[in-house]
């Protein structure tokens, strides 16, 4: 089980603030690198609630934390990890 937690335009874009992701349900091997999570995740929300953004763009434009630390490239995501997503937030 790989946990998701959603947060501002992520969150309306999925419309959804958390949810759980079977292992036994994603379409590729586990761990999956950054790419491979974003296209999963991409797919499970293909259609935006009126009036919001895909979550495919803003997937394009957020961080991924995977335990609290920022996934960079050469990073995976498995069983267990919760992961947040995080788009960029305005405001000082």
């Amino acid at each position: 089980m790989i946990t998701v937690r959603y947060f501002a335009a992520a969150r309306a874009a999925a419309a959804c603030t958390q949810e759980e992701l079977a292992l036994e349900e994603l379409p590729a091997a586990v761990p999956l690198d950054r790419d491979s999570f974003v296209r999963v995740l991409a797919e499970r929300h293909p259609t935006p609630p009126d009036g919001e953004p895909a979550l495919a763009g803003v997937l394009a434009q957020s961080s991924l934390l995977v335990g609290g630390v920022a996934m960079r490239p050469g990073h995976t995501v498995g069983a267990g990890d919760t992961v947040d997503v995080l788009p960029p937030f305005s405001g000082g």
